[in-house]
């Protein structure tokens, strides 16, 4: 798995440019009936040995955070927005790379020209720009337009007792996690949807469940681990190295109890390591899948990971592992309710 999982986070793709994700996952799965949506969702069908009482679908997005070009200076600078909910304080002096392989650096005012207050606090959006190594507008155009996007250009490594850093493990987790379903042996039919445009309002999967139409969902994602120096009970959220997290509300969310409890006795029952939240926080693509048509029951595994929409997200391959766990047993679990 180790190798798979840095092989598709290291992939580009921000929300609205996801298509060498869909790529190398068309490339790398064998199932019964693969479609791309007009929005670019990848939905794909595998039949199972048996056919489910219940329509299951499970989504994850192949979306990543990343920027997006919105001027170029006439010394040849660009400014840029996020795609996606990036904090500022992240960005500077991170290298970033376009999808036509350009390289940049962002930077800001040299601090010894900052005032006090500027030094104070981190700069935002507007105040840095993107430097591509261009000297003039018609250079820098030459490389770069308005619109273009580019991700994080960041190391990826395992270290430590198993951990993992890279960008884009939000989700590409979840994906590597579908396409391991899609080819294994599955016990029940399934749709599996590999949303877009989940980063910047989860717009891919409402398209996805009112094409598929389930009637159960299970989004499989990442969510916001804090078990880190200076956080403590609640506020650690969960914990890596303790299994897959069951999620029974988020922001966005209140996840079908029924799901909520089977999930966890069925994770109890087979020994899969897993833990739920300490905190009402976050979102995904549940908040739309459960909306869709007449209301779809859902249900969310997601692997704990530090630092997330960062150039350098932390998880645990026994996490990832124990998600994986969880939903191959939740197909059968669910598919008989």
């Amino acid at each position: 798995m180790t190798d798979r999982i840095l092989e598709i986070c290291a992939l580009d793709g921000t929300s609205g440019d996801e298509s060498a994700v869909r790529e190398y996952i068309k490339s790398h799965i064998n199932a019964d009936d693969v479609t791309t949506d007009n929005l670019g969702n990848l939905l794909v069908f595998k039949k199972g040995r048996k056919t489910p009482k219940n329509r299951i679908m499970f989504a994850a997005h192949m979306d990543e955070v990343g920027f997006m070009v919105t001027d170029i200076t006439e010394d040849g600078f660009l400014r840029f927005g996020a795609v996606g909910g990036v904090d500022p304080r992240v960005v500077l002096g991170r290298a970033l790379r376009f999808g036509n392989g350009t390289p940049g650096v962002v930077g800001t005012k040299a601090v010894h020209q900052q005032s006090a207050d500027e030094r104070r606090k981190a700069p935002d959006f507007p105040d840095m720009l993107i430097d591509i190594g261009a000297s003039s507008r018609d250079e820098a155009e030459k490389l770069v337009k308005r619109g273009d996007c580019a991700v994080f250009d960041s190391d990826a490594f395992v270290f430590g007792d198993g951990f993992i850093k890279s960008k884009a493990i939000d989700d590409r987790a979840g994906c590597l996690i579908m396409m391991d379903m899609i080819n294994g042996d599955p016990e029940y039919d399934a749709w599996y949807a590999f949303t877009v445009q989940e980063e910047i309002g989860t717009r891919g999967a409402k398209a996805a469940a009112f094409t598929v139409a389930p009637d159960i969902a299970v989004v499989l994602e990442t969510t916001t681990a804090c078990d880190i120096a200076g956080s403590s009970g609640d506020k650690r959220v969960c914990e890596l190295g303790k299994g897959c997290v069951v999620s029974f509300m988020d922001r966005a969310t209140i996840y079908d109890r029924g799901l909520y409890q089977l999930a966890r006795e069925t994770a109890d029952k087979l020994g899969i390591p897993n833990q739920t939240k300490t905190l009402i926080a976050g979102g995904n693509d549940s908040g739309a899948i459960h909306v869709s048509r007449g209301g779809v029951r859902t249900c969310a595994l997601s692997v704990p990971t530090r630092y997330l929409h960062s150039p350098s997200c932390v998880a645990k391959l026994s996490d990832i592992e124990a998600t994986a766990k969880l939903a191959t047993a939740v197909l059968s679990a669910f598919a008989e309710l």
